[in-house]
């Protein structure tokens, strides 16, 4: 694993870690359920961002955690939140899960 980690990827970086580095990887959606239940990334775990401060001691330090939401901002603060708690490797997906849809996979319904 790299040294430093950047702090936002596009989804094109970030569909190229999920298909090159799968093992080295996990993609952490940080919407409501609500939303997760109208469309998701294929592989990703669902923490709502209200759980996250719960949630940080079962996440992994030895994984590149990429977070996504529907465009960005609160994935962007989960990977602020993260990396002011010990996680160097965490990433945020910019775009969110609307720009995966209009750039990697459009069945990924948009709204």
């Amino acid at each position: 694993m790299p040294d430093t980690y950047p702090l936002e990827l596009s989804v094109e970086e970030t569909k190229r870690l999920l298909d090159d580095t799968p093992a080295d990887v996990m993609l952490i959606d940080v919407r409501e359920p609500d939303e997760v239940a109208r469309c998701r990334i294929a592989g990703a775990q669902s923490i709502p961002m209200g759980q996250i401060p719960e949630q940080v001691g079962t996440l992994p330090k030895d994984k590149h955690l990429l977070i996504h939401c529907h465009h960005g901002g609160r994935s962007m603060r989960v990977t602020q939140f993260l990396r002011a708690n010990g996680f160097d490797a965490v990433t945020n997906v910019a775009g969110g899960i609307d720009a995966w849809s209009q750039q990697i996979d459009p069945t990924v319904p948009r709204y």
